[in-house]
């Protein structure tokens, strides 16, 4: 990190140190302008800024949004950080032409867990070229997010590839968080309308959840969370299971499908079948392939280009620590049909037998 040419101005009085300045800064391959200042009394710190970035990348990985280089795009910074108590961002925005993202009076702790905050703006095109124009804020104790629509594509791949996707990095108050949206795009092909509902947190992890939403007239989507003093129970039900299967990298050219979830967590165990009725794979293995040939409907599914048909699909398993054990997955179809049983021990072992 290099500062270029800064004009400073430094003031020290009655215990209280103030710095303006504005310049040249370097932490890539090009120069940004910056300008600032700070003030500190008393271990309070008071801070505003302003960085003009041009010709250098900025990529916003939770919101999957990334600059124009050829455009000038300005972030400006205002809050004020009170040493081993709390921070508070007053004020942080991003413009550049089109595009605006705006949050005001977010609050951290001093682990850097969220606490609060009143509002947050989002209104730009994403990496998908994707357009996101949506609202957040509080209101009784209740966050609210509201408005025309959403792209989530980024987040349900991140969400599915995590480890830690419980840990929401807040802190362990309870919270509720409202949703009302007319559009919410799972990827560039499959958008749910109408999605709305509710989810309750409690120490950084789910314990409530009603969302629904629309594909289509006759295509639905609803995602539920009960916990009780027994356990939890979760349940998923998609008539279009493509945007969530498809993400999996060992199953290709999957279409089709509606999928139904269940799962019941109770201690340190979770009991769960997952369902998928009516879809096919477009690529197969080449064992399959050729143990298709042994049925008349599996040549002629290859030879038309459809893949392989499969009326259903079930896998009933238990998660405990890093062991899943799978009591049965169950497939049938015209073409081929499986039955087997197993275990997965995570990035150790995999072991499967059956028909």
């Amino acid at each position: 990190l290099n500062l270029l040419d800064h004009n400073l101005k430094i003031n020290y009085e009655n215990k209280k140190l103030s710095i303006n300045g504005n310049g040249n800064i370097l932490f890539q391959n090009e120069k940004d302008l910056i300008n600032y200042s700070i003030s500190s009394k008393n271990k309070v710190y008071e801070f505003n800024s302003e960085l003009k970035i041009k010709q250098n990348p900025l990529y916003l990985e939770i919101l999957n949004f990334k600059n124009n280089q050829d455009i000038e795009t300005k972030i400006n910074l205002q809050g004020r950080h009170d040493l081993n108590k709390k921070t508070i961002i007053k004020i942080i925005s991003l413009k550049e032409k089109n595009n605006e993202i705006l949050a005001k009076n977010i609050i951290f702790n001093n682990k850097n867990e969220f606490v609060d905050l009143d509002y947050i703006k989002l209104d730009y095109y994403d990496v998908d070229n994707q357009k996101n124009s949506a609202k957040i804020y509080k209101k009784n104790k209740e966050y609210f997010i509201e408005g025309l629509v959403l792209n989530i594509d980024n987040l349900i791949e991140k969400l599915l590839k995590s480890d830690n996707s419980n840990n929401l990095n807040v802190s362990n108050k309870k919270y509720k968080l409202n949703i009302n949206l007319n559009e919410v795009h799972l990827d560039k092909d499959h958008i749910i309308q109408d999605f709305f509902g509710n989810l309750s947190f409690n120490k950084q992890k789910l314990k409530k959840a009603k969302l629904s939403g629309s594909f289509s007239k006759n295509k639905k989507f609803k995602f539920t969370v009960t916990s009780s003093n027994s356990g939890k129970v979760t349940t998923l039900f998609l008539d279009k299971a493509e945007p969530i299967v498809k993400r999996y990298n060992f199953i290709k050219g999957f279409e089709g499908g509606a999928l139904d979830f269940h799962s019941s967590e109770t201690g340190e165990e979770i009991v769960s079948t997952i369902k998928i009725y009516d879809f096919k794979l477009m690529e197969l293995p080449t064992l399959t392939k050729i143990l298709t040939l042994a049925s008349l409907q599996g040549i002629a599914d290859i030879l038309s280009g459809e893949g392989i048909r499969f009326d259903e699909f079930e896998m009933n398993f238990k998660t405990k620590d890093n062991l899943l054990t799978i009591d049965e997955i169950y497939a049938i179809g015209p073409a081929i049909s499986i039955l087997m049983d197993g275990y997965v021990e995570k990035n150790k072992l995999i072991s499967l037998r059956g028909t």
